[in-house]
């Protein structure tokens, strides 16, 4: 039996969202360089949210592909502080580098959703966060990457709100799921009107 709905996603944490919430999703990454997209899309001049609308969009359309009957949700979301746009750092030393840059100052993260069947945009939401990283020194740095190890690699930011890395922030503003990647409450919703998830 084909599954009704597929995270074209490999994040972890998406999936537990859903999972936690009641919603039984098969998860499956999209072949996408997002890099490459990224960098294409930069050169034609689109901003931030465009590229997380684009690249969430992408993703879903690859695994709609393979899945025409599924409900195929795709996912991205752009860190972007002072014009700059920050990507997963590649090691401990990237991760150190990015929480350097970002302490003391106020970031964005522009999280998009796109859910497909068939290959066609059924819906699609955007959302953005304001978090305030506060003041650290190479110290704390060090001690915080220590503690949270690999996880540091496995987020833009470096860091999960819902864990440690609420010790790097004096202030949030938006909405806490859409912060952790998936906006969540309007995601429901939709799926709700689908008949996925119970009214």
């Amino acid at each position: 039996m084909s599954p009704s709905v597929i995270l074209a996603s490999a994040s972890r944490s998406r999936q537990r969202l859903l999972a936690d919430a009641g919603v039984e999703v098969v998860a499956e990454p999209a072949p996408v360089d997002e890099t490459e997209v990224k960098e294409a899309l930069r050169a034609e001049g689109a901003n931030a949210l465009q590229v997380a609308e684009s690249l969430a969009e992408l993703k879903a359309r690859h695994v709609s592909r393979r899945h025409p009957a599924a409900l195929v949700i795709g996912a991205d979301q752009m860190l972007v502080c002072e014009k700059v746009w920050f990507d997963k750092p590649g090691d401990m030393t990237q991760a150190a580098d990015h929480l350097r840059q970002l302490a003391g100052k106020r970031h964005e993260l522009l999280t998009a959703v796109s859910v497909m069947r068939g290959g066609e945009v059924l819906w699609h939401h955007n959302d953005m966060a304001r978090l305030t990283m506060r003041p650290f020194n190479d110290v704390f740095i060090k001690d915080y990457l220590a503690a949270v190890g690999d996880l540091a690699l496995q987020s833009v930011g470096a860091y999960q709100l819902e864990g440690r890395g609420a010790q790097l922030f004096q202030k949030v503003e938006g909405d806490f799921f859409t912060i952790l990647g998936l906006p969540l409450l309007p995601l429901l919703d939709f799926l709700r009107n689908h008949e996925v998830v119970p009214r």
